[in-house]
Parts: structure tokens; sequence; C-alpha cells
């Protein structure tokens, strides 16, 4: 045990970040069994720490954190090692990657039964589906996701500034006055271009090529999340690979399912269920018509944000497909987005209609008073004209 303190103390003590990620305040922490998921490299690790560093220290041997990468859990349970935790007085298990263990549902369910005064945050992937694939979690587990930087916290890691989020019913409503407030102190567009190509993950502020590195971090995606979690045989692997690289360079649009059954040498229900998994590993984005979910054939399949766009496939990135691509990673975060076959715009939460355009080439357009107008190249908004880049203050 005495090891595992070190090392926690050592991490805790030397976790650094440029910017508190405000999750921190959304979750309730008096909640004993909670689920932090996120895709790889948005920064889960550093999130456990800081709230370690935050609200116990590094010394604490109330807190402890740990990572099932550690080869010592392969010949000891989850609840054996909490119970000697809890019994020396610990209070606090920060587990990572927790679905390194194997049975590691029931083994939390246990902690959770046995030992009443310990609370257990642990780190998943977002492949997890906590409560509909772990039933003897349900009702005791408190799941929450964590994304990769907005462009708000972006723009305050690069400017130092501290801006703060707005909803969209606030940016629909108040752009022009909340622009007031932002453009004296910094120009977005100077940094718009920059968070599309490379502001998303955290991994672009290490000193090393972050396209290699959010190339990697896809890799380990397919390679060790989905087939793991989905306990899917290697053989496959290569499948899944080609399939999510002809989905990257075929664009945002309705996918040929049939086509690509052929390409990848599969069953179309196959490609249907490849599909939901590259979406809940956050690697796409899968869109329907309003009213309609899976496992129906999606009007539009789409990266999951425009930093993947230029690791995939860098030589021509669509301006139009990376501001869209941005507006529905951005909208996701809170509310539901649909578009129907063959039209122009996107239906939020099923009921208003937004269409994404260039403020450059459609200065004189006609302009639909029932349709809100995310406008990219421009940093100004008027009426139901808004700045795309002011989506990215959502969170």
């Amino acid at each position: 045990m005495e090891v595992f303190f070190r090392t926690h103390s050592y991490l805790v003590e030397h976790t650094s970040s440029a910017l508190r990620r405000s999750l921190m305040d959304e979750i309730d922490w008096t909640d004993r069994l909670i689920g932090i998921k996120g895709t790889r490299g948005v920064g889960k690790t550093t999130f456990l720490l800081q709230y370690a560093k935050e609200n116990y220290g590094p010394f604490d041997k109330r807190c402890l954190y740990i990572n099932m990468n550690n080869f010592y859990f392969q010949g000891r349970g989850i609840a054996d090692f909490a119970g000697d935790f809890y019994r020396r007085g610990g209070r606090v298990l920060l587990i990572d990657q927790v679905y390194k263990q194997s049975d590691w549902s029931r083994e939390l369910r246990n902690c959770y039964d046995l030992y009443p005064e310990l609370q257990i945050v642990f780190s998943g992937s977002s492949v997890m589906r906590l409560k509909d694939e772990n039933p003897e979690l349900n009702g005791v587990v408190k799941s929450y996701n964590l994304r990769g930087f907005s462009f708000r916290e972006f723009l305050n890691i690069e400017t130092g500034n501290n801006f703060r989020p707005y909803t969209l019913d606030q940016i629909i409503h108040n752009h022009e006055h909340i622009i007031k407030e932002i453009l004296p102190k910094v120009s977005p567009a100077q940094y718009f271009k920059r968070y599309i190509e490379h502001g998303f993950y955290p991994l672009y502020r290490e000193h090393s090529d972050y396209r290699e590195n959010l190339l990697k971090t896809m890799n380990m995606t397919t390679e060790v999340d989905i087939l793991l979690i989905k306990q899917i045989e290697l053989k496959y692997l290569t499948k899944i690979k080609k399939l999510f690289y002809l989905l990257a360079v075929d664009g945002p649009k309705t996918p040929n399912i049939s086509q690509l059954a052929h390409e990848i040498q599969t069953s179309r229900a196959t490609v249907m269920n490849y599909i939901k998994y590259l979406a809940d590993a956050r690697l796409i984005n899968i869109i329907y018509p309003v009213g309609q979910m899976f496992p129906k054939k999606p009007t539009k399949v789409m990266l999951h944000n425009s930093n993947l766009l230029h690791a995939i496939y860098p030589i021509n990135v669509d301006e139009q497909t990376k501001m869209e691509t941005f507006f529905v990673n951005a909208m996701w975060k809170d509310h539901k987005v649909n578009q129907s076959p063959r039209d122009t715009y996107y239906y939020i939460d099923g009921v208003k209609r937004f269409r994404i355009c260039n403020a450059e080439t459609e200065r004189k357009a006609r302009y639909n008073s029932d349709i809100i107008y995310m406008r990219y190249n421009t940093e100004v908004g008027k009426d139901n004209l808004i700045p795309l880049w002011l989506l990215g203050f959502i969170y």
C-alpha cells in the first residue's frame, strides 16, 4: 500500500494544468460512485489528479489514485484492495482506466455495498455503456463525460483570459452583447483556425508532433478500447479501421451501407454495429432525421471533431466540412442534433433550425427569419446571423 501512496504523492504533487476544467464544478461530489468517461487524449488522468490536488493535496492518505494498468491488479480485485485502503482510513479512491480490470463493474458494486463511507471516482472509455451493459451499477453510479477543449477553453489557455461559458439560448438571444464583452480583449479569428486544426485535445500542448500523437490516439482507441470493451476478436480490427478511414475520406454524407459492407467484406448489420462503436468511441458523429435513431440508417456520418479531419486527411480539407463538424461537435454536449436527407439545415432539439454558412460568400443572401445562421469568416453578428465561433463558448 505504501508504494501506491508514494506514487500517488508524486503524481499529485507534479500535476499541473493550464486550465481548470468546467466539469469539475458540474459534478455532484457528494455521490459515492462517480464515473468520468471520455475518449483517449481528453485529459481524464489529469482531471482525477487535479481533483485530488485541489481537495486533499499530495500527502493526505484519505485519498489515493491508482491506475488499472498496474499489473498488481491482475492478481488482486478492486474490492479487496479498496477494503485494505478503507481500513487504513482511506475515504476517496480514484481509479484510472477501470475497464482494464476484469469484472470491474461487479467489483465496484461490491465496494459500494461493503464500504458505505468510501467514495470511488473512476475513469473509463467513452465506449463504455455504464448502465446499459452493467445493470449492477443501475441506481448507484453517476456518469459524466469529459470532452476535449472547447474553443472558449482553448482561447483562455492561449490568451490568459477567463471567459465564461454561455447557454445556447443566451448565445441566440444575446450574442451581440456577449461579443462586445469579448472583442475588446481578444480577436477570436486569430485563434479559431488554430483551434479547428489542433485545439480540441489537450495533447496539443505537448512538445511533439500533434498529428502523429492524434493518429496514435485514434489507433489506440480502435485497438484497445473498442476491441477490449466490446469483446471483438483481433482479426476484425482491420475491418473497423478500414471502415473508419472510408467514412473519413468520404466526408459528411449519407453512408452507402451496402457499398461499405462490400469494401470491408462483412454484412450490412455488422457495418451498422461498427459505425455505432466508432460513434461511442467519439471518433465519429451520427446524424439522424428527427425522431429516428440507431439502428436506422443515418442521414449523415461525420468525424467527431475537426482536429481528426486534419490528422486523417490533411491534404484537402473542405472549409464547409470543417465548420459543420465544429458545429455538430459543439452542439452534442447539451443538445440533440438531427438532419433530414437532402436538407441543408440542422435541427437542434427537434425545434430550432440552423444553417452553417460562409459570411464572405453569402453577404447578399436572402435570410429567413425562422432560421438561425451560424456564419464563419466573421467575428460579429446581428439578429439571427451569429458568428459560428461563439458556439465554442457553450462549455
